[in-house]
């Protein structure tokens, strides 16, 4: 199973290009999944419902299952760590041909960075491991501040092969 993540600042353009880049590798025949990592806390379960009171009452782990959908809802205590990306791995089913990653920056796997000049901040190539290229707005001026391949944001089509030739 190839990983392969998506990083930037927030606002810069991550989840558009996953939206953009997921139905092209779909099509190309891959079985693709996604993993969205948040440092914000969510619950994706209604409080009252069944599942939910199943893991109020202390299951560590809760699989609702309806028409064409299944979430498995691990609990963690609130003193552990958040999950790490191999933990968050190990629940995809085999034969899972990619899985694009939004988050999980500071881990150490093959990562496109999303840059756009204009917003001001400041790039994370240089400090995010991982970093093997980046998309950009403004290729011209990208190019000039870093040897990493630059390609071309607004060219999806070409971002697609680079990832899918990637290794």
């Amino acid at each position: 199973m190839k990983v392969f993540g998506i990083a930037g600042t927030s606002g810069s353009g991550k989840t558009t290009l996953l939206e953009q880049l997921i139905p092209r590798f779909v099509t190309a025949g891959m079985r693709v999944a996604g993993i969205k990592h948040t440092h914000h806390g969510f619950d994706p379960d209604t409080p009252g419902k069944d599942s939910w009171r199943m893991r109020a009452s202390g299951c560590e782990n809760v699989v609702l299952v309806g028409a064409r959908h299944l979430t498995l809802m691990r609990n963690y205590p609130a003193e552990r760590a958040s999950p790490e990306i191999a933990e968050a791995l190990a629940v995809l089913p085999a034969g899972t041909d990619l899985v694009l990653v939004e988050g999980y920056k500071w881990s150490d796997f093959p990562k496109l960075e999303v840059f756009r000049p204009a917003t001001g901040n400041v790039p994370l190539w240089g400090e995010v491991p991982g970093v093997v290229a980046v998309a950009t707005d403004d290729p011209d001026h990208v190019r000039a501040r870093t040897p990493l391949p630059i390609l071309d944001l607004n060219d999806v089509d070409a971002v697609f092969r680079w990832i899918r030739d990637y290794r």
